[in-house]
């Protein structure tokens, strides 16, 4: 039986590695939890060839003026490869970009994600969706679209990178950032989840590279095995901080990523003024401890690669401090005081103290 024009030209793209049938079905598979995520805005369903969204809810904001990002998840998903576990990691997309909007006041409004594969495998990339689609939920932002792609001969079978773009709305009058802080402000901290989105390349290295762990080591410390602890996906602090800025005198807020907590927040310091923050008022969470010592590591190459505990910070009028607290528990987010906003002009960030708990 002679093939027709189309299935010829599927089987040949077959033979040279993409499955296109496989990419149809992971589309079908994906659709249910791209559903969930939608917002009133958006127009269409998953197929287009680009998301809308109805622009015309800007007409109720005074200025509105857009604030885009982009990230993608780093060597974590070696990772997720690695434990055969993929509904999480869309997390840690997720937290990465929208996070990075609401620093400045921007509530996230729509995202798009990236996806790119040695083999498309419908389930595997379903179920990476499934973790952005409800992570874009607990943000509150819609997704919209995105793309998979199959790369045969430029990664494995196994292998797939993650990226992803957002966008967020904020009314200019409640731009958040370096002009609005203030000497005496209050540096109230954020815990993180874990270790988050940053730093793999070094954590792989120390805990599993050496040979030190495998992934189903079970670690004491952790109470969890070694691939459950690093798996743990990025805290998505999007509501939660927006509820902040709009219940509190929040002036400025840092999402700490790579660089750590102090290079994050000289971002948002005004050359005026400097910052100082009191390591004892926090103990990072095991895994941190884990790491420094299982690599040797000097305390400033490890805060200057992780979140040592804090996955996010804002600089508010030391009057709202219990309000913040209370804010934040209301969305399971333990907060505290860590430090404060000095006169000293220069724009830095100075750790004092030691962690309590560790040693030498």
């Amino acid at each position: 039986m002679s093939q027709t024009p189309e299935t010829s030209s599927a089987n040949a793209y077959a033979a040279a590695g993409v499955d296109i049938h496989a990419g149809d079905r992971a589309v079908d598979l994906m659709k249910v939890w791209i559903e969930k995520s939608r917002r009133p805005e958006v127009l269409g369903g998953v197929g287009g060839f680009a998301g809308l969204f109805d622009a015309s809810a800007l007409k109720d904001y005074r200025r509105p003026l857009l604030a885009t990002s982009t990230d993608g998840v780093g060597t974590k998903v070696a990772l997720a490869q690695a434990l055969d576990k993929h509904d999480t990691i869309g997390f840690d997309l997720v937290g990465m970009v929208v996070d990075d909007l609401v620093v400045c006041g921007a509530e996230p409004l729509f995202m798009t994600d990236y996806i790119a594969t040695g083999k498309v495998v419908p389930e595997r990339v379903a179920a990476i969706v499934k973790g952005i689609a409800e992570a874009c939920v607990e943000a509150g932002c819609a997704l919209v679209g995105g793309e998979t792609a199959e790369h045969p001969g430029l990664l494995a079978a196994d292998e797939y990178d993650v990226a992803g773009a957002a966008t967020g709305v904020v009314e200019a009058d409640s731009l958040l950032g370096a002009g609005l802080v203030k000497p005496g402000d209050v540096v109230l901290a954020m815990e993180a989840s874990g270790l988050h989105s940053n730093g793999f390349s070094l954590v792989r290295h120390v805990l599993l590279n050496s040979g030190a762990y495998t992934l189903d080591a079970q670690v004491d410390e952790l109470g969890k095995t070694l691939g459950e602890e690093l798996l743990t996906p990025t805290r998505v602090y999007a509501k939660a901080c927006l509820e902040l800025a709009r219940s509190t005198k929040t002036h400025a807020m840092s999402h700490v990523t790579g660089g750590g907590l102090a290079a994050n927040l000289e971002r948002v310091m005004p050359e005026e003024l400097s910052a100082r923050i009191d390591r004892t008022t926090w103990t990072p969470a095991p895994v941190f401890d884990l790491v420094r010592r299982t690599g040797s590591i000097a305390l400033p190459d490890l805060e200057m690669t992780l979140n040592c505990g804090v996955g996010m910070v804002a600089l508010i009028d030391p009057d709202d401090v219990d309000e913040a607290v209370r804010v934040l528990d209301g969305y399971d987010i333990r907060a505290w005081a860590a430090g404060e906003v000095t006169d000293t002009p220069g724009g830095k960030v100075e750790l004092t103290g030691a962690y309590a708990g560790w040693t030498a």
